[in-house]
């Protein structure tokens, strides 16, 4: 069978198994409607219409949601999406669906050119997909899936598919993109944090000169609304960025750096291109291309580096399953959780910042991406706290100004409710905050975020994201992670009024676990689906 057919056939043995509740009409038949309704026969795309192909991290919470209701359907979402992994170990951002025109989105397949510009970083030469990362959830997500349903995923041999994939994964983010040699991953574009137009990345950006709006058309626009979406400004210089990385053949470099990662360019960052930057690019603004260590975006992002470190403690799980030690892994977790409080916790401002490896130093803005660290279960207690108390201070204003988890700072110069990752709330970052508030002791604040998901998810018809005031809907309806993450909750909710004990649930250091069993995961579960 050819790609084409895979991605539109419906096979009959992956129907979803609604189990629903006494309403037809419940949030849980709604849910699972909409990811039905997204399916194309191998994975789920986010939506209909914005964004018609497979992207990384999406398929990733997608797959979460997907167990309670299918898992065979979970563990193809995930198959299908490594399937698409390149040699050198990456995952790449999107997947692209052979049978989508290519002006149904931009960038398309005929941009980022993987086969051809691809090849030397080992891209795949059957299916066309784009060249840059998103953050790693994939084996947090692989482990849930198996969780699930232990019976199917071990007859299928599920873990033991895709477990030598997410290994290679997290190899080639942690030896290849450890930009500034002190042991987390930096990310070379915007898109790959996933917070594509978020005021952290505006200094980074304003060193970047943008690509000629004519050398490119948004198909973004013809389904949003343009005050709800990244500026043109933005666009080409995310362009810019990505046709660079692409005409360096994608290729990652870290060696001979000085301290701040710069290696070897001059002081403004430019190296060797003139004074404006833009130095004999070709005719869709790429010049002669930068490998990623050269190139003039890199950043270390916290949220990134936290969901990197929650998959390496769920790699360790998964490990533990296929009959090999996970010590290692969960060693290396908690080196990376050290290294993340060292180089990124701010105390003055009561969370993570991010780092510009180009400018030298921590980006002093209030971004989402700095709260989600609270998900690891091994923060200080002194840092834990002082997230949960940023998070519902005047900042995020959680539990007092807001409905759910605005993405940037309400006091922010740069803060817009409609704009993006500029202000809006997310579901998948509610998601994620409400685990780790339920994580680190915090029941009461956690049960109530994780109500107010479940309302706004359902008052919104599932929408992409939402202003964090009023809840009023933004971007996409029908949207795939948005209907898969208030599936999890509600499920989650459902089985705590059933009274089944949570035995799953992850215990801080020290806490009635041995200190192998502490993590993003207890190993005493058999069905555990709790971060």
């Amino acid at each position: 069978m050819d790609r084409s057919t895979q991605l539109t056939a419906r096979p009959t043995e992956y129907e979803i198994a609604y189990d629903p509740p006494a309403s037809a009409a419940s949030l849980h038949v709604r849910a699972a409607k909409v990811l039905d309704a997204n399916w194309t026969g191998s994975s789920t795309i986010p939506s209909r219409n914005l964004y018609p192909h497979q992207w990384s991290w999406d398929s990733a919470f997608i797959a979460i949601g997907l167990r309670h209701i299918s898992p065979r359907r979970a563990q193809t979402e995930l198959e299908t999406l490594l399937a698409a992994q390149w040699a050198d170990g990456r995952v790449p951002h999107i997947v692209f669906n052979p049978s989508v025109p290519l002006d149904a989105y931009f960038p398309s397949p005929d941009f980022w050119r993987s086969t051809s510009a691809g090849r030397p970083a080992g891209a795949p030469r059957t299916v066309q997909t784009s060249g840059i990362v998103q953050p790693p959830v994939h084996a947090l997500a692989a482990w849930l899936v198996h969780c699930a349903d232990p019976v199917l995923s071990r007859a299928r041999g599920f873990l033991a598919r895709v477990y030598p994939r997410l290994a290679a994964w997290h190899r080639y983010l942690l030896h290849r993109r450890d930009l500034g040699g002190a042991g987390l991953v930096s990310v070379v574009h915007p898109w790959e944090q996933g917070m594509d137009n978020s005021p952290c990345w505006d200094a980074p950006l304003a060193r970047i000169t943008p690509a000629p709006a004519r050398s490119f058309r948004r198909a973004d626009l013809a389904h949003g609304a343009p005050e709800d979406r990244p500026t043109d400004l933005d666009y080409g210089r995310y362009v810019r960025l990505a046709a660079d990385y692409r005409d360096a053949g994608y290729r990652d470099g870290v060696g001979g750096r000085n301290g701040d990662g710069a290696g070897g360019r001059n002081r403004d960052g430019a190296g060797g291109r003139n004074g404006n930057g833009a130095g004999g690019r070709n005719r869709d603004g790429a010049g002669g291309g930068n490998t990623a260590g050269e190139g003039e975006f890199a950043v270390e992002d916290p949220s990134f580096n936290a969901l990197l470190i929650a998959s390496e403690h769920a790699l360790a799980r998964i490990a533990g399953e296929l009959g090999a030690t996970g010590t290692a892994r969960h060693a290396r977790a908690e080196r990376l959780t050290a290294a993340l409080v060292e180089r990124l916790w701010d105390p003055a401002a009561g969370m993570f910042l991010c780092r510009d490896l180009r400018g030298g130093g921590p980006i002093r803005e209030r971004g989402v991406s700095g709260l989600v660290p609270l998900i690891l279960p091994g923060l200080p207690r002194a840092v834990a706290g002082a997230l949960v108390r940023t998070l519902c201070g005047p900042h995020f204003g959680l539990g007092g100004r807001t409905r759910l988890v605005p993405s940037y700072d309400l006091l922010g110069e740069a803060f817009d409710p409609h704009r993006y990752w500029r202000g809006p709330a997310w579901f998948n970052t509610g998601w994620l905050l409400e685990r780790g508030l339920r994580l680190h002791g915090e029941r009461e604040r956690a049960d109530a975020l994780r109500a107010a998901v479940l309302h706004l998810a359902d008052a919104t018809d599932f929408a992409e994201y939402v202003d964090p005031y009023t809840g009023e809907a933004c971007g996409a309806t029908g949207f795939g992670w948005t209907a898969a993450l208030a599936l999890d909750l509600h499920h989650e909710l459902r089985r705590e009024r059933n009274q089944e004990p949570h035995k799953d649930l992850p215990k801080r250091p020290g806490e009635g676990v041995s200190k192998a069993a502490t993590g993003t995961f207890d190993t005493s579960d058999e069905g555990g689906d709790r971060v």
